[in-house]
């Protein structure tokens, strides 16, 4: 939800104008039909070029100037912020704000990178933002007037909706993902052996013997009488 609102309000706010010719500074010029608010000061409606400070050791100094670009409104400390997905237009998103007062930039997405540029804001209004969003804000003690290298000795933290100072690693840098353990590779059990029927064992007959004899005695007797008939026909 917030995403789709912070999308509506670019949309609101200004146009995005991105001129392409100097990835270097990744210039950009924005019109807003609105006021906004940048760390330590509030742009009227109007138009503006963003710039990044032309620097080779830092990436961080975003250059707010008219659209003549001769007259700087203010030099802002920020922090990267990345994205998992990189925009094809300039993205700016806005903090969440009091009512009656103006849009506070959050970040600015220059197309083609999924790093952009988060604004750190002075700590008693960073506070007020962090409250009102319910989340992290990143503060330190600086004005839209200070030099490139006076912002870059102030100290960055993070201000959080309890009104607390904590590390800004803590709660808005990117955290590499923890490793999770490989899985334990688990042997397939044993094949359970397919039971051998016993072999089915005809019950044992008699012994041969006892029929034998009686055979004989059969014989026998049957001789016995065929004789005895024979007399006593004769």
């Amino acid at each position: 939800m917030n995403k789709i609102l912070a999308a509506a309000l670019c949309l609101v706010l200004f146009v995005a104008l991105p001129v392409l010719g100097d990835q270097w500074n990744k210039k950009t010029v924005m019109t807003f039909n609105q006021a906004v608010e940048l760390p330590g000061i509030v742009l009227p409606p109007g138009t503006y070029v963003f710039k990044l400070l032309d620097s080779l050791s830092n990436r961080n100094i975003v250059q707010v100037f008219n659209q003549e670009e001769n007259h700087i409104y203010a030099t802002i400390l920020a922090i990267s912020n990345y994205r998992i997905t990189t925009p094809e237009e300039t993205i700016v998103q806005f903090a969440e704000r009091p009512p009656r007062t103006a849009q506070a930039v959050k970040a600015w997405f220059y197309p083609g990178d999924n790093f952009g540029q988060e604004f750190v804001y002075p700590k008693a209004r960073a506070a007020e933002l962090a409250q009102v969003a319910q989340a992290p804000v990143p503060a330190a003690e600086v004005t839209p007037t200070e030099t490139p290298e006076e912002l870059l000795k102030a100290p960055v933290v993070a201000i959080t909706p309890e009104k607390k100072e904590v590390e800004i690693a803590e709660v808005i840098e990117p955290k590499p993902v923890e490793e999770q353990p490989a899985p334990a590779v688990v042997a397939p059990p044993p094949p359970v052996p397919t039971p051998v029927s016993a072999p089915v064992e005809l019950p044992k007959t008699a012994s041969p013997v006892p029929l034998i004899a009686v055979g004989g005695f059969l014989s026998l007797g049957l001789a016995v009488a065929t004789k005895l008939i024979s007399k006593l026909i004769s």
